[in-house]
């Protein structure tokens, strides 16, 4: 285990409480009022993910986190969606401040907290093909650049997923390691199976990969960004919007455009 890991810290303003690693980059955000929102605009774009699911999708199955930040994605898998829940974090300061500020539960025999580094749980410990959504958030506490980011990496993160499983991915959009990462991910899952949606103001891209499937077309992938609003859009997922932020990889002008399977 790391020792030198940073200490985490707490800030609040206007009703939300944000989580700090020894910088004043935030980690994660929840809204004191009402914890089940997702407060931040790139966490709110990672759970676009389920645009890749069917509607019956959205249950069963096992989700997984890769860094829990401050736990807003492991509240929605575990209690807005239902399903069995394990997150990875390697600095156990934020397992303790996520449970005792930002609401995350116990573990239980629908969630489960590791303390350990993500890529060494997911070469010892996970089991092949059995993930249905993958979240990977794993900024280093300056937020400069993902501490795991190689070709190894994404190839494990797609062992980990069963057939039609997705993985979303936090990276920086406006850095030079973007296209570096995005190709990382395009390897690993193969041509055709690899989108981002447009940067947030502070510049988080989100990558999302899927295991052997692609987006609907228009009109089947329209109504399903209108279930989802319907179903959660009150806990902070404009869905409808993410339509508008979806591009291909590599962009349109290199490859054909976003396919219809």
């Amino acid at each position: 285990m790391a020792t030198d890991l940073p200490d985490v810290t707490l800030s609040e303003a206007d009703g939300v409480r944000y989580l700090h690693l020894g910088s004043p980059w935030v980690q994660g955000a929840m809204r004191i009022a009402a914890p089940q929102r997702v407060e931040l605009d790139y966490v709110q774009r990672m759970l676009a993910s389920l645009l890749w699911l069917p509607e019956e999708g959205w249950q069963g199955g096992r989700a997984v986190q890769l860094g829990l930040g401050a736990g807003a994605i492991t509240r929605f898998t575990l209690q807005q969606l239902g399903m069995p829940t394990t997150a990875v974090e390697l600095n156990p300061q934020v397992v303790l401040a996520c449970r005792r500020w930002f609401r995350l539960p116990a573990d239980a025999p629908m969630l489960h907290v590791e303390v350990g580094d993500a890529g060494r749980w997911l070469r010892e410990r996970a089991v092949p093909g059995s993930v249905r959504l993958l979240h990977v958030d794993l900024y280093d506490h300056e937020a400069a650049a993902p501490v795991l980011d190689d070709a190894a990496f994404y190839a494990a993160c797609r062992t980990l997923l069963e057939p039609g499983g997705v993985m979303a991915v936090n990276l920086f959009g406006r850095d030079s390691s973007f296209a570096r990462s995005m190709a990382r991910i395009e390897s690993a899952f193969g041509p055709g199976r690899v989108w981002s949606l447009r940067p947030t103001r502070e510049g988080n891209t989100v990558a999302v990969a899927a295991l052997g499937t692609g987006l609907p077309g228009r009109d089947a992938l329209a109504a399903r960004a209108a279930a989802l609003e319907a179903r959660f859009g009150a806990v902070g997922l404009p869905a409808r919007k993410w339509l508008r932020m979806l591009r291909t990889w590599p962009p349109a002008d290199r490859e054909t455009p976003r396919g219809s399977d």
